[in-house]
């Protein structure tokens, strides 16, 4: 297979005051409406202009609209030459089915390189999205969707901000591993949704790549199988580090004999022989740090950061 890119991926336009936004639901059906009214404000108060894509209240069994209307949105949206950035609504599961036959240059996809890139903005499902554009060289943004921002403290907001303005970033601090310090392209991601992206025209070149992985409500043994996967599709042979963010609610039930997500991560990754940092603050279920995709960084195994020269 040919490679699309050639890393590190372009980064958007920084964003300014005044710039349009707007907001689509490329996932599941919106449900926490007050979180998302929070989010609105949150960027309508730092001087961006919100418009709401055509299907952020749509409906479609646990999706927000059926296919066409979510990819008609998205559409609207990255071809708008107003548009600056796009933020997801929220995440869910659906965003994959969007990339069906899909291309980010739209009728002619020979062209190169893209015209007017923007940013998109989340995290979760969002993960496909944000995947598919570094695989044509565009960066997005792992960040808080809208109905997840107004949970963050004022730095990982202003750190969100930062980023899209074009200001650098702070390193991020975990617990380190040990096995050195290694510099590569971030690759952000949910386990999951990044796992059922192997094979598939998604799935990025991991030649030289940092991935940063985090995962939701998965019991240790799936935390296993999906991992397990990576390893027998030889995922991770390429792979130059790992930073991993926050296993929330990923509990073994109450009274089974399994080990802990903790035990799964070091059994599963402990013997790739990379840099490897945990405890870095991302993820679901708490702060939750914006990660640019596509760039290059520094993770070092052995005081636990995870950091950037520059954004």
């Amino acid at each position: 297979m040919p490679k699309l890119t050639t890393y590190p991926c372009q980064l958007p336009p920084p964003l300014k005051l005044g710039d349009l936004v707007k907001v689509i639901a490329p996932s599941g059906a919106l449900k926490e409406f007050e979180a998302f009214e929070k989010g609105l404000e949150i960027w309508r108060s730092r001087g961006y202009r919100v418009k709401l894509g055509s299907n952020w209240n749509a409906r479609s069994g646990y999706l927000a609209g059926d296919d066409h209307q979510r990819r008609q949105a998205l559409t609207e949206a990255w071809q708008d030459p107003e548009c600056k950035a796009i933020l997801c609504a929220r995440g869910g599961y659906g965003s994959a089915r969007l990339l069906e036959d899909w291309s980010w240059h739209g009728e002619d996809a020979e062209i190169k390189p893209i015209p007017n890139p923007k940013w998109i903005i989340g995290f979760s499902d969002v993960t496909s999205l944000l995947w598919s554009l570094a695989k044509v060289g565009i960066s997005g943004l792992h960040a808080p969707v809208l109905t997840t921002i107004a949970n963050e403290p004022e730095w990982s907001i202003q750190r969100l901000f930062d980023c899209i303005e074009g200001r650098s970033l702070l390193p991020l601090k975990g617990q380190g591993w040990g096995g050195g310090k290694v510099s590569g392209i971030l690759f952000p991601a949910n386990l999951t949704v990044a796992t059922h992206l192997l094979g598939t025209s998604i799935q990025p070149f991991f030649d030289g790549v940092i991935l940063a992985l985090e995962d939701v409500t998965e019991a240790p043994y799936r935390i296993d199988r999906l991992l397990t996967q990576w390893r027998m599709t030889g995922a991770f042979k390429e792979v130059k580090g790992i930073a991993l963010g926050r296993f929330s609610r990923c509990d073994p039930p109450v009274g089974s004999n399994s080990w802990s997500v903790e035990e799964v991560l070091r059994d599963r990754l402990g013997d790739l022989g990379i840099p490897i940092v945990s405890n870095l603050p991302f993820g679901h279920d708490g702060v939750n740090a914006a990660l640019p995709v596509g760039q290059v960084v520094w993770i070092d195994a052995e005081e636990g950061s995870l950091s950037w020269d520059k954004v």
